[in-house]
């Protein structure tokens, strides 16, 4: 599992305001999250732009925390230069390579293999449309395979209750390999404990976690289902 057992939480970046950026890694810091969760969006795969890997270098090499890079990009553009980053986690799209990307594994698991030989763990990610078993392929080339429970590429939009069946059933797949279920998009208060109790083991909080009242208990208790 990706930084061992136990129930992960990882704060999205994105969803911060970029004119305070050290201050809103201090809050992640001061709540006890065990990451940062870095969403690259590059206006070909997604219609937005968030930053690229100068942003992740700047911020992943001082605030000491995991670093998870979750690119939303065209992979046919190359993902060199992510690979060098202080990120402990490069996450990719299988359907972001090419046309009709999910009957041709190949080039993904090439890239997969770059990740890994670049010392760092491999993710694969699935877009709400995307069926669970399209995973299979990979399921002994990775370390993580992380269910967008929103359409990729923008913050703050509404959990979609159909991921929820998507989890169990990677799970399922998943079997007893050593793979961490990550859940990014609309996560929140209200549908976390479902999510881990889904099969779930390492949350992405976008809005909702800058929003929170109190997010120092928020990770504590999500700690605690761990």
């Amino acid at each position: 599992m990706i930084m061992g057992s136990g129930i992960k939480a990882a704060p999205s970046i994105f969803a911060a305001d970029f004119y305070s950026i050290g201050d809103a890694v201090a809050q992640i810091k001061k709540s006890g999250a065990d990451g940062v969760h870095y969403d690259v969006m590059d206006n070909h795969f997604v219609p937005n732009i968030s930053f690229g890997p100068k942003f992740i270098g700047d911020v992943a090499s001082k605030c000491g925390l995991y670093g998870d890079a979750h690119l939303m990009i065209d992979l046919s553009r190359g993902i060199e230069p992510y690979l060098p980053l202080p990120v402990e986690l490069i996450t990719i799209h299988i359907e972001a390579y090419g046309d009709n990307p999910l009957s041709k594994p190949d080039r993904m698991i090439e890239l997969l293999g770059s990740i890994r030989a670049a010392g760092k763990n491999a993710g694969i990610s699935i877009k709400p449309a995307t069926p669970a078993d399209a995973v299979v392929p990979y399921l002994d080339k990775i370390d993580l395979v992380l269910v967008m429970s929103v359409e990729p590429g923008f913050s703050g939009q509404k959990f979609m209750p159909a991921s929820l069946d998507k989890i169990r059933r990677i799970r399922e797949l998943i079997g007893a390999r050593q793979i961490s279920v990550q859940v990014d998009g609309g996560v929140s208060r209200d549908n976390y404990k479902s999510l881990i109790g889904a099969g779930a083991d390492f949350l992405v909080i976008g809005s909702a976690f800058f929003n929170d009242a109190d997010p120092t208990g928020w990770m504590r208790d999500i700690h605690e289902n761990a």
